[in-house]
């Protein structure tokens, strides 16, 4: 993969004018941008290219973004591309279904251009952090938090943390996902398991108690309204 592949992007939006504005400052964010505006359009320029990220429409002729997303996460060569979905539905439950399907986060229509840069740039350097780290990390170091898998444990400021399970498998999640917005339907499908048992706004009682024991680093874990959770993303030092 050359350098440019690197920072190569795909914007799928059947809006002209709202396709050239992202592509305009994606490209002064020194970016190799490809356009299309359609699904169909789209699902062959990701067949014939690699990209670095994806910003996708929901509404777009022929095929939804939500179903380009859901045939991205089948396809092995794109199921770890990170999506950025930039659309006017911003309704929870459209919300929602764009990350259960497979979209890392969210840009609402209107959207300011420096949240635009910003969000690009959050999701680079997750995508890279988790390619440097061969995607099989053995301890994940975030801020005064350290997830330590093989030991199941999780350890804040040097010290080990006194998790119940649920609390352990939701943080565990969140710190996996770092900087990628996680509905409660996607933790709950995430955690539960045979000695996890975990339903309906649960979730947002173990986020409590989580940041109850987080103490003054509970503003780790961030809140996204009517949607649910996510780490935020701190880079590594």
């Amino acid at each position: 993969m050359n350098m440019n592949m690197s920072k190569k992007v795909l914007v799928v939006e059947d809006e002209i004018e709202i396709r050239q504005l992202i592509v305009l400052h994606l490209k002064r964010e020194g970016f190799e941008v490809d356009e299309v505006a359609d699904g169909e359009s789209a699902l062959r320029k990701l067949s014939e290219n690699d990209y670095s990220i994806v910003l996708l429409d929901w509404m777009l002729p022929q095929m939804s973004g939500v179903e380009i997303t859901k045939w991205m996460r089948v396809q092995n060569s794109l199921k770890r591309t990170p999506i950025l979905m930039v659309t006017a539905k911003v309704d929870p439950e459209h919300v929602a279904a764009g990350l259960d399907a497979g979209a890392d986060d969210y840009l609402p229509k209107p959207f300011d251009t420096l949240v635009l840069k910003a969000r690009v740039n959050a999701l680079m350097r997750r995508s890279q952090w988790l390619k440097a780290a061969g995607e099989i990390v053995k301890d994940v170091h975030i801020g005064a938090l350290t997830l330590k898998p093989e030991q199941y444990e999780i350890h804040m400021d040097g010290h080990k943390m006194d998790l119940t399970k649920s609390e352990y498998k939701l943080l565990e999640t969140l710190m996996s996902h770092q900087g990628k917005v996680l509905s409660r339907e996607r933790l709950i499908n995430e955690i539960q398991g045979s000695d996890v048992n975990v339903v309906g706004r649960t979730v947002d009682t173990h986020v409590f108690g989580l940041r109850k024991k987080l103490g003054h680093h509970s503003d780790l874990i961030e809140t996204i309204r009517g949607i649910g959770y996510r780490v935020k993303y701190l880079d590594q030092q």
